[in-house]
């Protein structure tokens, strides 16, 4: 199974400002598959230690953090010389050993020749925590379930990922083609023990069963990485998304997850989930001005699910709508296409997304800073050619081109462009 992130991994591998680097990113989302292999492929040797699954680990941190000292430990664990030249080092579950965490920094300033990968499920709450964090002194990547291109690679469409990504017109068949595929994306998410399963047996309801394994899975991280009373408010906040996501405007409020409840409650409960990795937060800008962040109104904002598939796995989706033509698409008031479209976009451009409104009469789903200009990206997950909000946003801040992302095919008409959700990954070259 083939992961774009492969590529960016063998750029820090060659590059001559590699530091150790911290690969985050949600549970099972493929990392420790992904470093295992590009670890296996592209050195000679491999050293491999998880913190989670061998809790005496630590002890080879406790006297010292010297990088000599700690290399020289792990060679008489696994009874070998480690030759810094053609090897790669792996620490994973790493939130489990602040000492292991604290120690990249003196790799990167004293033993910058060796080639370290850290990686945890629950990183990013642990870095929230620590006061010892290497700051500079690491590279990071992050690790997304696969985007719609990737499965397109692991399910053999590898041929249509070129024609998504080019932004033209396809015959209709290749079109209905691609939708079909979109709609059994959608269902399946992309967590690769899903996707691997489902390639393996076709069996959509071992593949719910995954998700819900999975879902369970995160419910006792809540437990395990906070304590009694933040657990109960991270687990009220993950459990509402579902029903915010199914409202009209999608808009989180704090008195749908309980009545009467303040920010001040569960603004922490919000930070953890996502510095799990498990949620994305789009603020509301009400102006397009440059740059976008400093207009961003944080106290507003959507949240969206890290993957399709685990929503509809919270929202106890039936397979059978699958078979029912765009259904899956307005289900729940388009919620699975405006979730979809959020992490095809965090994934494609990396970096921050917004939305717009503007007192109460038009909203635009998404708006985004490429260079130096900003682009409002409109969600329609029916037939609808309606582009009123788009149209109102354009008329206030004149933007170089107006995007929508639909069902529908490939169309433009001067600096109008309809983009196919399954094309959203050639928004790059777009812009370019």
């Amino acid at each position: 199974m083939r992961r774009v992130l492969y590529q960016n991994l063998l750029e820090w591998k060659s590059s001559q400002r590699r530091k150790p680097l911290l690969l985050q990113g949600a549970r099972q989302v493929g990392k420790t598959w992904l470093i295992n292999e590009f670890g296996k492929q592209e050195y000679q040797e491999y050293i491999y230690l998880n913190f989670e699954q061998t809790p005496n680990l630590k002890t080879l941190f406790v006297d010292e953090l010297s990088p000599q000292k700690i290399i020289e430990n792990i060679g008489l664990l696994f009874g070998k010389k480690i030759n810094f030249k053609d090897t790669l080092i792996c620490f994973d579950e790493i939130q489990n050993c602040q000492e292991a965490l604290t120690s990249l920094k003196y790799f990167q300033e004293f033993a910058p020749e060796y080639h370290l990968i850290a990686a945890g499920s629950l990183l990013g709450v642990s870095l929230g925590k620590t006061s010892s964090f290497p700051v500079g002194k690491v590279n990071f990547l992050t690790l997304y379930p696969l985007s719609f291109a990737e499965y397109l690679d692991a399910v053999g469409e590898k041929l249509l990922v070129e024609k998504c990504s080019n932004l033209q017109n396809l015959p209709e068949i290749l079109h209905k083609k691609l939708i079909e595929l979109m709609k059994m994306y959608f269902f399946l998410g992309g967590m690769p023990e899903v996707i691997a399963d489902y390639i393996e047996h076709k069996d959509i309801n071992a593949s719910r069963q995954i998700q819900n394994d999975i879902l369970n899975a995160y419910q006792r991280d809540f437990s395990k990485y906070s304590n009694a009373s933040q657990a109960l408010k991270v687990t009220e906040i993950w459990q509402s998304i579902p029903f915010q996501l199914a409202k009209e405007n999608k808009k989180f409020t704090y008195k749908d997850v309980k009545k009467n409840s303040r920010a001040s409650t569960y603004e922490q409960s919000i930070d953890w989930l996502q510095n799990a990795g498990l949620i994305h937060i789009v603020p509301q800008i009400s102006t397009a001005k440059l740059p976008i962040s400093g207009y961003a109104n944080r106290s507003k904002f959507k949240i969206y699910i890290l993957d399709t598939g685990l929503l509809g796995a919270l929202l106890n989706l039936s397979s059978s709508i699958i078979l029912k033509p765009n259904k899956l698409f307005l289900e729940y008031n388009g919620a699975f296409v405006e979730n979809y479209t959020c992490l095809e976009l965090i994934k494609t451009l990396k970096q921050d997304i917004f939305y717009w409104s503007s007192d109460r009469t038009a909203e635009v789903d998404f708006v985004f800073q490429w260079e130096n200009n900003i682009f409002p990206l409109e969600v329609k997950s029916g037939l609808n050619r309606n582009t009123k909000s788009l149209r109102v946003y354009a008329d206030k801040f004149d933007p170089k081109l107006l995007l929508r992302t639909s069902p529908r095919n490939f169309i433009q008409s001067e600096s109008f462009i309809n983009i196919p959700l399954y094309s959203l990954l050639g928004i790059k070259s777009l812009l370019k």
